[in-house]
């Protein structure tokens, strides 16, 4: 009776031994499946996270390399416009006003355009002209001698410090004006002169 009860025992022991161990080990199998998907969740969440930052550094990377290029594009065109500038003005700027500061040659520009201010018109137009305060001792003599028949024109001189080089010259009416100063004329040639400069300049560039 003794050793049956000791085998019954043994064996509840035994079993229950061999279910705790099969429970342990289920325990255990669950536990590092559910442990190998949190890793390969998370390895798969870093690598989203890596690619994500490595696009957005690419994308950086891209923009900041446009962004220098059109920089230096822009800094090498503006340095081509000063020096074609620079070298418009040297050509241009001194000629004009030393030209304007040659009497003989702005009485000829004033005549020349008298005389042909309305070649259809044959009777005698009235024309004013404003010209630099320096110049009224000498311009006012010598156009009083010439008006009427000669340049066929009754002419009216006026002078102000705000001119400072070249005139103005329009109906006696003042109506309108049509400027002739030196700063009219550099611009003039320098609007045609410049292309022409930065062509030769960087040419082939």
């Amino acid at each position: 009776m003794e050793n049956k009860l000791q085998e019954l025992t043994q064996k509840l022991y035994n079993e229950g031994v061999e279910k705790a161990n099969e429970e342990a080990d289920k325990i255990i199998k669950e536990a590092k499946s559910e442990a190998d998907k949190i890793k390969k969740n998370a390895e798969k969440e870093a690598k989203g996270i890596i690619e994500e930052a490595e696009q957005k550094s690419e994308e950086i990377k891209k923009n900041v390399h446009a962004e220098l290029e059109l920089a230096s594009k822009q800094t090498v065109r503006k340095v081509k416009q000063q020096i074609t500038d620079l070298i418009t003005s040297k050509v241009i700027d001194e000629p004009v006003k030393k030209a304007f500061d040659d009497e003989k040659f702005v009485k000829e520009i004033i005549e020349t355009i008298i005389k042909n201010w309305d070649p259809q018109k044959k009777e005698s137009v009235d024309l004013s002209v404003l010209l630099p305060e320096k110049l009224e001792k000498e311009f006012e003599k010598y156009f009083k001698a010439k008006t009427g028949k000669e340049l066929n024109a009754k002419l009216e001189l006026s002078f102000s410090d705000a001119v400072k080089g070249g005139f103005k010259i329009g109906p006696a009416d003042n109506s309108y004006k049509i400027s002739f100063s030196e700063e009219d004329f550099i611009n003039f040639f320098k609007s045609y002169l410049r292309p022409k400069t930065g062509e030769m300049l960087f040419q082939g560039e």
